[in-house]
């Protein structure tokens, strides 16, 4: 078995280093800490990318615990740990539920979830993620995937067009950029990411359009991934599974998943509806550990920019 380096002040350094080629994990200590992990307990880390989380947990866990890492990229799972307390599984998140009946897990100690996508899917140029590149507009984070970002892009029609845009990029013009996409692909498929940027570019001003365009590409990759289904899936397994004590930890970095994630750790539920007992307490299955969200120091947000959008929750299970 391959030891695993220990969370210590002196090789944080190390650990993000050997994760950076794929993504360095955003507010590692915050989150790993916030689990309160119990040595012999068992653990999943639904959001596995470079594995910065995945071997920071493994490093306060003994020989009779074992942590559960998820990905559905092919990609990361060049990145596993070779550890006989570690098992990967290549799958999107939502089946969590599933996943741990296979594997005779019936109840968890803890689960870590970083909802960002990985600098490895921005960074590579034939994957779509980024507007930076001119590629084939794909976005699917499972490779194996039916549906990519062209396709809604050339089959849905203007109105379905134009909720994405508004419901997962928060964009007030999605009814204009929806029509525009209709009108360019009139003359031939939209096929690539620069095909697309010039189909709407002329919607944007220029002191927004980077701002603009993210949202954009957020939407598209939100929908293609069926991101906002699978999170509301996989917290609801994560509700079930966790035991009394247990700790729920999620990075989120936008106001779309911060709201869900939020309204599960308050009231039980995505939707947060909130539910009283008998004497009017509020009934959830959670206890808040931090009320106010933890934001990456600016120490990280200066060596990792792409951390600057990251709020930690953390709860526990009653």
């Amino acid at each position: 078995m391959r030891p695993v380096p220990s969370l210590s002040p002196t090789n944080d350094h190390t650990m993000i280093t050997t994760a950076s080629t794929y993504h360095v994990p955003v507010l590692l200590r915050e989150s790993i800490d916030g689990l309160d992990i119990h040595p012999h307990g068992v653990y999943v880390d639904v959001t596995f990318g470079g594995g910065g989380h995945s071997r920071a947990i493994l490093s306060r866990l003994t020989a009779d615990s074992h942590l559960y890492s998820f990905d559905q990229d092919a990609d990361a799972e060049r990145n596993v740990v070779a550890d006989d307390r570690f098992t990967f599984v290549r799958s999107n998140f939502r089946y969590l539920r599933n996943w741990m009946r296979y594997y005779g897990v019936d109840h968890i100690d803890g689960l870590l979830a970083d909802l960002g996508v990985s600098s490895h899917h921005f960074d590579d140029e034939s994957r779509g993620f980024s507007f930076r590149f001119d590629a084939p507009l794909d976005m699917r984070m499972n490779k194996s995937a039916e549906q990519t970002a062209a396709d809604v892009v050339n089959s849905y029609d203007e109105e379905a067009l134009a909720d994405v845009f508004y419901l997962y990029g928060e964009l007030k013009n999605s009814r204009r950029i929806a029509s525009a996409i209709v009108r360019a692909r009139q003359g031939g498929a939209i096929a690539t990411t620069q095909q697309f940027i010039q189909a709407v570019e002329p919607l944007f001003r220029r002191e927004r359009e980077k701002k603009d365009m993210a949202k954009m590409f957020q939407a598209l990759r939100i929908e293609v991934n069926h991101e906002m289904e699978a999170l509301r899936e996989m917290l609801a397994a994560a509700t079930s599974l966790l035991e009394p004590g247990g700790r729920l930890s999620v990075i989120t970095y936008h106001s779309l998943e911060d709201r869900i994630v939020k309204n599960v750790m308050r009231a039980g539920n995505a939707e947060g509806r909130v539910q009283q007992d008998f004497y009017g307490h509020t009934d959830t299955p959670y206890r808040l550990v931090n009320n106010k969200v933890i934001v990456p120091t600016a120490d990280e947000q200066a060596r990792n920019p792409r951390s600057r959008s990251a709020k930690l929750r953390i709860a526990e299970k009653k």
